[in-house]
């Protein structure tokens, strides 16, 4: 059985209030074209996606919501994992092998540094210096379990972002 993983960085979010949290900032009108354009483009690539998992910070929770639209499902089936949130390799690590077994697919909307880290770790040929906004990373393992994900030989699908031509 094969596991795909998709990590999406968030769009690009506002920095225009300079009294907002980082946390609470939110997307500004590029993330908000970014977002359902891209969403729309892995929608066209036949990838079915099974969990939507997000940082809790308002820009990565907003551009899941983008995606799980396009994918016609509700936006409360969104999970959000707060240790995705200024996440190191080891908390996507975590995050990855606590999905349900049950999923086929997940989807994992974080922030940089830590998502264009853990992308390079996933494999060897990655090379990737940095995931833009809204940027998608895709690979597949052929195992089971989401546990033996990060030790099971992966497959790079592809690297998609918004500036790259269609």
């Amino acid at each position: 059985m094969l596991k795909t993983l998709l990590l999406i960085r968030h769009a690009k979010s506002s920095w225009d209030d300079i009294s907002q949290s980082d946390f609470e900032r939110p997307l500004n009108e590029r993330g908000k074209s970014d977002a359902p354009k891209m969403a729309a483009r892995l929608r066209k690539r036949d990838i079915k996606i099974d969990a939507f998992i997000s940082s809790p910070a308002k820009r990565a929770k907003k551009t899941a919501e983008y995606f799980i639209k396009e994918f016609g499902e509700k936006t409360d089936d969104i999970i959000l994992v707060s240790a995705l949130y200024d996440a190191g390799t080891n908390n996507f690590s975590d995050t990855v092998k606590d999905i349900d077994d049950k999923y086929k697919s997940a989807a994992v909307f974080s922030h940089n540094p830590g998502i264009t880290a853990f992308a390079n770790q996933l494999v060897d040929k990655a090379n990737i210096d940095n995931m833009p906004t809204c940027s998608i990373f895709a690979v597949k393992a052929d195992v089971e379990k989401w546990k033996d994900f990060s030790k099971a030989k992966k497959e790079f699908l592809f690297f998609d972002y918004p500036k790259k031509e269609e």
